[in-house]
């Protein structure tokens, strides 16, 4: 393979990845606004799966378009002895394509920086303590970690093993009902994954360099991510809903709070709009949740796939070689 064929392959790579990321990524903010009407209808926890699949989905159809479709039929179809040159349009894509993915590096990898700078000094400053007389059972003293720290923090951090951060000021500060809902809390966004989420949030490209059409789908998901958590942690019970509520103005009457991560979860964003927050807590068993018709959205998506692969292998060499008079049109 010579380099002006990988050339050819990277630029043809890019651009594809450009128009599905972006095509799709239009068509996404153009009907944000009603895909959030319908996540505020919606169960917290699912609302928030569907604006995080919502969200990943330009990129992974742009992912999926490259590895399944470009790159396939350009190794099998593209001879190598070509020597056709790449045109101004094929390279300006890649060039929009390679900057969006650039900033998308660095921007997670600033991400990622920050997270280890903080779990370092943590890791320093910290300990494991038994806190099973001061938490509920089930509450592994492997989960949590206390920090010497005024400041008041209650975070969750990590991806793969992530633990729960506490200073010594918001332990000395909630009675232990509070502290222990508010643990769960954080329990929640490591069940669920969260800072997992939010890692591949950061790294998905936006669908033009520069723009930011994901931020309102982004916000909202982020809300509707602690709205799932405190339910998961009070259980609809109005009692823990009241000691997470208190828990909240306690932490928030404690002073500024740390500036965190992008990746990391704290129990009281800064940006976080503390008062709808303590507002939804009071009434939760007052308000009933407005809910969709159930739809057995797994088994949809699981025969959507299904049947996609299956069409896809019996139509692998025509759909190749379609794909490849396509980008034969692309390249020039």
């Amino acid at each position: 393979m010579n380099a002006a064929y990988l050339f050819r392959l990277v630029c043809l790579s890019l651009a594809s990845f450009f128009l599905v990321n972006g095509i799709a990524g239009a068509v996404t903010m153009m009907f944000s606004n009603a895909a959030i009407r319908i996540a505020e209808t919606m169960k917290p926890r699912s609302a928030a799966r569907f604006l995080f699949i919502l969200r990943m989905l330009p990129a992974i159809l742009g992912l999926s378009a490259v590895l399944g479709l470009c790159i396939p039929s350009y190794l099998w179809l593209e001879p190598q002895i070509a020597s056709e040159r790449v045109g101004l349009a094929c390279l300006l894509l890649a060039a929009l394509a390679a900057i969006g993915c650039f900033r998308s590096l660095v921007r997670t990898a600033g991400a990622i920086r920050a997270s280890a700078r903080l779990r370092s000094e943590w890791r320093y400053s910290g300990n494991r303590v038994l806190l099973k007389e001061r938490v509920a059972p089930g509450i592994s003293d492997e989960m949590v970690t206390v920090v010497r720290n005024n400041e008041p923090l209650l975070a969750l951090s990590g991806f793969f093993r992530p633990r729960v951060i506490v200073s010594r000021s918001v332990l000395a500060e909630l009675p232990i009902e509070q502290l222990e809902v508010a643990v769960l809390h954080e329990i929640a966004h490591r069940n669920s994954c969260d800072n997992l989420k939010r890692l591949f949030l950061v790294l998905s490209p936006e669908f033009f360099p520069f723009a930011n059409g994901f931020a309102a789908i982004e916000k909202t998901w982020a809300k509707i991510s602690e709205w799932a958590a405190d339910d998961e942690a009070v259980e609809r019970n109005s009692h823990r809903a009241l000691s997470l509520a208190t828990a909240l103005l306690r932490v928030a009457r404690m002073g500024a709070r740390p500036q965190l991560s992008i990746l990391q979860t704290s129990l009281l964003p800064v940006d976080h709009d503390l008062a709808a927050r303590v507002n939804r807590l009071l009434c939760l068993d007052q308000v009933p949740l407005e809910k969709l018709p159930h739809v057995p959205s797994r088994a949809i998506l699981h025969s959507l796939c299904f049947a996609a692969c299956a069409l896809m292998l019996v139509g692998v060499p025509a759909t190749l070689a379609s794909v490849h008079r396509l980008l034969e049109l692309f390249l020039h």
